[in-house]
């Protein structure tokens, strides 16, 4: 394991209280990021793989919205629905856990090697396999169980007839958990697993308010507002384009770990993931399975030049 990834035992201060809930809780957690799961409000936003640009927006808007507040926002890291809830969460400067179906040092799916990082190194990555383990399907449904007993609710925002989303919300509605659904059109197959919740009794979703007005401890939260964070006195921090060439010279040599980046730029942790995401976005930089992270081809070469913005 790294030096970051730590191991919590069942019944350690620090053990979540709500897994206690569940009929085979886990006997240990591998974690990963310096957020720990504790018992303040938290929604589950889950949903499918394959969905439409409405539903990820949907998605993307209500994890913004619920860092707004102060909720912590879990999922399960997935493509689509999954995926933009986090970053809703992380763009709107809040926490966010990821609950894997795999060793929380194994990015799955790979497309996510950038949100990995960014969970990694702002929220929390979560399994109760331990490191290396591979993503199985049979883990999948564990994990559901998981996201389901972490939260205060779970909202399912699409979801098709055999979506896993529709797993969590039954694990949800057993554990005695709110469950909304988002409705969608009755002719979409995308959202008919998500509509079919609503005719079962799910709450419908139709924005932020009616999690508010259901949810005892997210009205407790609801009326606060977020301070931004403050950095101390001191310096004015380098332009972004020179933190980004000074970026590139400490990966040209080869690859490198966020850790080190961070005590080489003087960044604090959001600083370094919004610029080390720009980069990846813009060709620079490449995030390797390791987590390190490496120089393009293009940059290698001196052939990329990006206006990075932080």
């Amino acid at each position: 394991m790294t030096t970051r990834e730590r191991i919590l035992e069942r019944g350690e201060p620090g053990w979540p209280p709500r897994l206690e809930h569940l009929g085979d809780p886990p006997r240990r957690l591998w974690l990963l990021g310096p957020l720990s799961p504790g018992s303040g409000p938290a929604v589950a936003v889950v949903g499918a793989r394959r969905a439409s640009a409405v539903g990820m927006d949907v998605a993307r808007e209500l994890g913004r919205g619920l860092a707004g507040i102060g909720a912590t926002v879990i999922s399960g890291m997935a493509l689509g629905i999954d995926g933009a809830a986090h970053r809703g969460a992380l763009d709107g400067g809040g926490e966010t856990i990821a609950v894997l179906g795999c060793g929380v040092d194994v990015c799955y799916p790979p497309a996510h090697r950038g949100l990995h990082r960014r969970i990694a190194m702002l929220g929390c990555l979560i399994s109760e396999d331990p490191p290396g383990t591979e993503p199985l399907h049979w883990h999948f449904p564990r994990r559901n169980r998981l996201i389901a007993a972490l939260c205060s609710a779970v909202v399912v925002v699409e979801a098709g007839e055999r979506s896993g989303a529709l797993s969590t919300a039954r694990h949800a509605a057993d554990l005695g958990r709110e469950v909304f659904a988002v409705p969608g059109s009755v002719a979409a197959t995308s959202t008919l697993g998500s509509n079919r919740l609503l005719r079962d009794g799910a709450t419908p979703l139709l924005g932020l308010d009616d999690l508010l007005h259901a949810v005892p401890g997210l009205r407790l939260i609801g009326g606060r507002t977020v301070a931004s964070q403050t950095t101390p006195a001191g310096p004015s921090p380098a332009p972004a384009s020179t933190l980004a060439a000074r970026l590139l010279e400490l990966v040209a040599g080869g690859p490198a770990h966020p850790d080190r980046l961070l005590e080489e730029l003087g960044l604090d942790a959001p600083s370094l993931s919004r610029l080390l995401t720009r980069l990846e976005l813009e060709g620079g930089l490449v995030t390797l399975p390791s987590g390190e992270v490496t120089a393009s081809r293009a940059a290698s070469r001196g052939g990329w030049s990006g206006p990075v913005r932080v």
